[in-house]
């Protein structure tokens, strides 16, 4: 089943199951590059972070994705609250229980999601924790400096849902939109591009460009470096407004 309806770049190989593999797989990927750093280590790409934040960080989103998709609840619920014990065993626990979650929950089962932009629907879940522990893994990997290069298509994914999902997300709450204007995303490696309409007080308007496209500011490189630019992990040079540009980053 394809799951992914509401891409503006939609594939027909994303579903639930390919999400659900890739979350599994970079998991594994995070769990390595743990083992191989002290606890104290500090992240980079996350100020203030230590390898043992992002243990705890990726243990309390696996929690609570999990109860998510086990309470099929429809409205927001609490984050967990901070674990006892040993933070390795506490993740390990977690991803084991998120990647049966995710396993035995189908993509259109109604629960609540994290984005006005985003039906409340499970699959909504299953792109996110493969997108999140991708990133983690990349955080991770780029600290000890064994970065792994990421798939193009699942670059152009993880483009799709920032935009898509977590930008409506990020101006859905407190945050709203204080500039006026559109910015054109596109890829160097590839022929997509998202046109981002920006207007104070509304959530972005997001949809695949068109070459007639007139934009206030420009942002173009690789679909794997806008990915990581796009959620704060790296930076590019854009070209026009740099209010716009910074608009349409995610933390």
């Amino acid at each position: 089943m394809n799951a992914i309806t509401g891409a503006v770049h939609p594939t027909s190989t994303w579903n639930t199951d390919r999400w659900t593999q890739v979350g599994r797989d970079h998991a594994r990927l995070l769990r390595a590059a743990l083992s191989q750093a002290e606890p104290g280590l500090p992240v980079p790409t996350t100020p203030g972070w230590t390898f043992q934040d992002l243990t705890l960080h990726v243990g309390r989103f696996a929690e609570q994705v999990t109860h998510y998709l086990n309470t099929r609840s429809i409205v927001m619920l609490p984050p967990p609250p901070m674990p006892d014990g040993d933070p390795v065993e506490y993740l390990d626990h977690q991803l084991t229980t998120l990647d049966q979650a995710l396993s035995a929950t189908p993509a259109n089962v109604p629960v609540w999601t994290l984005s006005p932009a985003a039906p409340d629907l499970a699959w909504v879940w299953h792109r996110h924790a493969a997108h999140e522990l991708n990133l983690r893994r990349w955080e991770a990997q780029a600290a000890l400096r064994t970065l792994q290069p990421t798939e193009r298509d699942l670059a152009i994914d993880g483009i799709d849902e920032t935009l898509t999902t977590l930008l409506p997300a990020k101006y859905g709450t407190e945050i709203r939109v204080t500039v006026t204007g559109s910015v054109l995303v596109s890829t160097t490696d590839g022929p997509e591009s998202w046109q981002i309409t920006l207007t104070p007080g509304e959530i972005p308007a997001v949809r695949a460009a068109m070459a007639t496209d007139h934009a206030d500011a420009h942002l173009t490189s690789t679909a794997a470096d806008l990915h990581y630019h796009l959620r704060n992990r790296t930076d590019l040079d854009g070209h026009g407004n740099p209010a716009l540009l910074r608009a349409i980053i995610v933390e």
